[in-house]
């Protein structure tokens, strides 16, 4: 899955799982974690798709958090997860879910060109910007505020997934989703650059 359908389907399942837990959910961290697992990607030696995106790491690495944080962590906690059990295990060459219990790879193998794949990403997209739009979460991620420099990784991953994947077939529907979710953040987060000037 590329770098939209992630950050659409975190938003969206956390944006939901706050809702339906009556928590707050902190938007350009939960960006931040849809697309955290593949910083694997920079780590040399690592496999991408590989430890970080287990969700026995994740789970993990996020029990001192619902001990302290109790359900407030838990839109967080589902939009890390997501990145595993739903995106890539979706489409791609699947992920070590279980690692280190097991290191194979798990899932549909579907190719993140194939029409499924992008459809499920364009809807996704869709889906988010209208819960962004609808439930005024656009008017607070572009308000100024130092979190939003979170978003400087789902930029990167943004970038990442329009010029690395270019060659293999990007799509011009989803390269215009990724275009508007860089220019969202980037307002954001240059917002938030000049209000601490």
């Amino acid at each position: 899955m590329f770098a939209v359908g992630h950050l659409a389907l975190g938003y969206i399942l956390a944006k939901t799982t706050s809702k339906a837990l009556r928590t707050k959910i902190n938007l350009p961290l939960i960006f931040f974690l849809s697309v955290l697992p593949d910083i694997d990607v920079l780590i040399p030696n690592l496999n991408h798709r590989g430890p970080l995106h287990s969700i026995i790491v994740i789970t993990l690495a996020f029990i001192p958090f619902f001990l302290y944080y109790k359900k407030q962590v838990a839109p967080s906690y589902v939009a890390i997860v997501q990145h595993s059990l739903i995106g890539d295990y979706f489409s791609g060459g699947g992920v070590q879910l279980l690692w280190p219990l097991a290191t194979g790879f798990f899932g549909l193998n579907l190719a993140p060109v194939s029409q499924a794949s992008i459809s499920v990403e364009l809807i996704s997209f869709i889906f988010a910007v209208i819960i962004l739009l609808v439930t005024k979460d656009m008017t607070v991620l572009l308000k100024p505020k130092k979190e939003n420099l979170f978003l400087l990784l789902p930029e990167g991953a943004i970038l990442g997934s329009i010029f690395l994947s270019w060659g293999f077939g990007l799509s011009v529907e989803l390269l215009v989703a990724h275009l508007l979710f860089f220019t969202i953040f980037a307002v954001a987060i240059l917002t938030s650059l000049k209000s601490t000037v």
